[in-house]
C-alpha cells in the first residue's frame, strides 16, 4: 500500500462508487445543525445522523452516529452533538443526513489491493455473523456479470440469500451489480487502493450500501 494513501469521507466515497452504479443509499452532506434538519425534512423521516470528513474512519467506535431520528427537531441537537464532539484532528467536517434503511439481512463488498495478484473485489455475509461464518469470496478484477453471479454463487449461506425471515429472496442481479460497480470504479479510477461496503443492507430484496470508505493513493498503484 501507497505511503501516500489516505481516505475519502463517507460522502465523497458514496459519490465515487455511486458514480460507477453501485447502489447506494441517498444522502446530503451539510455544515450546520438548521442545514442538517433540512436535508432531513427533505429525505424523510426516520433519517440517520453521522459526523463526516476524511480523517474519520471509525465513526460507530466514536459514537459518531445517530439513528433513528424521527423529526427536525431531533436531527438538529443530534447534528449540533456531533459537530460538537469534532476534533482539530478530524479536519474539515460535516453532517451527513440519509435515510434509515432496515433489513434482517447484511451483506460486505469491497475492493482489495493484492500485493501479488493486483486488485479484487470481494463478497461476503456481513453483520453479526461476519466473524462467525467468514464467508467471503474474491475475484480479480474486472469482472463480468457471469464472474458476478458465480462470487453470488459460490458463497456458502445461501439461505441468507432466500426467503428470510419474511423477506424475499435477495436480487441476484442487483447484488451483481454491486460487484460490477466496484470492479468498474477500480478499473476506471487506478488511484483507488481499497473499498469498503459495510454494511450492505438487503432491504426487502434489494441490497444498498449505507456506508461507504474508499482509499485512494496520490499515484497509482
Amino acid at each position: 500500500m501507497s505511503i501516500d494513501s489516505h481516505t475519502l469521507s463517507e460522502g465523497d466515497s458514496k459519490k465515487l462508487l455511486a458514480s460507477h452504479g453501485v447502489p447506494i443509499a441517498q444522502d446530503i452532506v451539510v455544515s450546520t445543525a438548521i442545514e442538517a434538519a433540512a436535508a432531513a425534512t427533505e429525505l424523510g423521516f426516520p433519517v440517520v445522523a453521522k459526523l463526516c470528513g476524511d480523517n474519520i474512519a471509525h465513526k460507530t467506535e466514536r459514537g459518531l452516529v445517530r439513528l433513528g431520528l424521527t423529526d427536525a427537531a431531533a436531527t438538529e441537537v443530534a447534528a449540533t452533538d456531533l459537530l460538537n464532539a469534532a476534533t482539530a484532528d478530524d479536519g474539515v467536517v460535516g453532517v451527513l443526513i440519509a435515510p434509515m434503511v432496515s433489513g434482517n439481512r447484511e451483506l460486505i463488498a469491497g475492493l482489495h489491493l493484492d500485493p501479488v495478484f493486483g486488485m479484487t473485489v470481494m463478497l461476503g455475509v456481513g453483520g453479526v455473523l461476519a466473524e462467525a461464518v467468514q464467508d467471503v469470496v474474491f475475484r480479480l478484477v474486472p469482472i463480468s456479470r457471469p464472474d458476478a453471479h458465480e462470487m453470488i454463487a459460490d458463497l456458502a449461506t445461501q439461505r441468507l440469500l432466500g426467503e428470510f425471515r419474511g423477506e424475499p429472496a435477495v436480487d441476484r442481479e442487483a447484488l451483481a451489480d454491486v460487484v460490477m460497480g466496484l470492479s468498474a470504479a477500480a478499473m476506471a479510477d487506478p488511484t483507488i487502493v481499497s473499498a469498503d461496503l459495510n454494511p450492505l443492507i438487503v432491504s426487502g430484496s434489494t441490497p444498498i450500501a449505507v456506508d461507504a470508505l474508499v482509499e485512494v493513493t496520490s499515484r497509482s498503484v
